[in-house]
């Protein structure tokens, strides 16, 4: 069976090495010149299990409210005309009922949890470099009731067999001497020693490689324009390739094109409501040593995380949700270097910060599409949101199994099953 995989992000990548890996025969179609170069290029750099609290929760209209008039806040909405934001918009509220948001904690966890041990084991299958580093991830807490907030979603966690740990400052310096400068102001910190970090970008790339050696097929700079459809099935899709438009033809296909996918899927019909959520990051390099973190770390009041790769520093966050510009909000990363260098200003030469935007495919819930859509030979792997990196392993293995007709070893809510 040949497939034919849209997008060639870190989600694209790993599904094409997974289905590649059961045997078929496997076509990566992408627009830029190489794998990794949008949403994957510059994010978090973290695989983070812990990081499953989801953004629609009881307490997020009126932080929402709070921030709509500031530019720097961590989770920005921007009001336009866009149908497709208010819809998204919409459903995002009605998630935010406290039975919702433990249903998809389960999700997420689960799926994590899962997604975690298929990169662990391609590690070592592959031999695969990327920066990575296992000393799994600090949650700190400056303000007392961010963290009481975080107590409930950590106790369902450990249900769920996340080891995420209560922990108080004391503890959490002990873990990250990098922390001590800010020791007072850290009100309660969780920590969960499996997670782990690592360059996605240089993962996606490299995995890449593999995947070609392997057999698999990339066609960059190719644009993916719309498909050719029955009322039940893909016949082909439309491109245009080296200025000429081609269509491609697979027996079936699989949309991994992040916050692209919405718009693609409405061309068939297919409604999905994955709205870019904009994500801010800086790398930097280290300054000091001593005075640099080597445990990842997540401020979660501020939405922030950090992540070592090797003599760089990246630490990425918030949310925009203003539609499909990459244009950077310059005010957006300041606040990131200014809440960075207030917490540790000896770790990184902040005035060197690089900045950098992607679009997060986000779903109201935070809960991916994953699975078999209506049309018999069309496959979602997309809307990820800020988990893209942490779920795409998993993600990957599980659209596997489908394809091939077996039941995933994840319980988890796939599409159209």
């Amino acid at each position: 069976m040949h497939i034919l995989v849209l997008g060639a992000g870190v989600v694209g990548v790993t599904t094409a090495w997974f289905l590649r890996q059961q045997g078929y025969d496997v076509t990566v179609v992408d627009r830029q010149s190489n794998a990794g170069t949008e949403t994957s290029y510059a994010n978090g750099g973290q695989i983070s299990v812990s990081h499953a609290e989801p953004w629609a929760n009881p307490s997020a209209p009126l932080k929402v409210l709070k921030w709509l008039a500031r530019s720097d806040a961590p989770l920005l909405f921007r009001p336009s005309m866009d149908p497709a934001q208010w819809r998204w918009a919409i459903a995002f509220l009605r998630q935010c009922t406290s039975a919702r948001a433990a249903h998809n904690i389960r999700q997420i966890v689960r799926l994590g949890t899962y997604s975690r041990e298929c990169l662990q084991a391609l590690r070592k299958d592959t031999g695969i470099e990327y920066s990575h580093l296992e000393r799994g991830i600090l949650h700190f807490y400056t303000n007392p009731a961010e963290f009481e907030s975080a107590l409930e979603p950590a106790r369902i966690m450990r249900e769920l067999g996340c080891d995420r740990q209560v922990i108080d400052a004391d503890h959490a310096v002990e873990l990250e001497p990098a922390l001590a400068p800010v020791r007072h102001r850290i009100a309660g910190a969780t920590y969960t020693s499996e997670d782990e970090s690592g360059d996605a970008c240089q993962f996606t790339q490299a995995l890449a490689k593999k995947a070609q050696d392997a057999g698999v097929e990339f066609l960059y700079q190719t644009d993916i324009l719309g498909f050719e459809n029955t009322r039940d099935r893909v016949l082909g899709v439309n491109v245009i390739r080296a200025g000429k438009h081609q269509t491609l033809h697979a027996d079936s296909y699989v949309l991994c094109l992040g916050s692209f996918s919405a718009i693609l899927a409405r061309k068939l019909g297919l409604f999905l409501n994955i709205y870019p959520a904009k994500g801010y990051s800086i790398t930097v390099p280290v300054k000091n040593e001593e005075a640099a973190f080597n445990v990842s770390l997540t401020d979660d009041e501020f939405k922030l995380v950090f992540s070592r790769l090797g003599d760089r520093i990246r630490v990425a966050g918030t949310a925009e949700l203003s539609g499909y510009s990459r244009e950077l909000n310059l005010a957006r990363c300041r606040a990131i270097v200014r809440r960075t260098a207030e917490l540790m200003p000896e770790a990184g030469h902040w005035e060197q910060s690089e900045f950098w935007a992607g679009l997060r495919p986000a779903t109201p819930s935070n809960v991916p599409y994953i699975g078999k859509s209506h049309f018999g030979n069309l496959y979602l792997n997309t809307g990820h949101g800020t988990l893209g990196w942490t779920h795409s392993c998993g993600s990957a293995a599980a659209l596997t199994d489908i394809v091939a007709g077996r039941k995933p070893d994840v319980e988890f809510a796939f599409t159209g099953l």
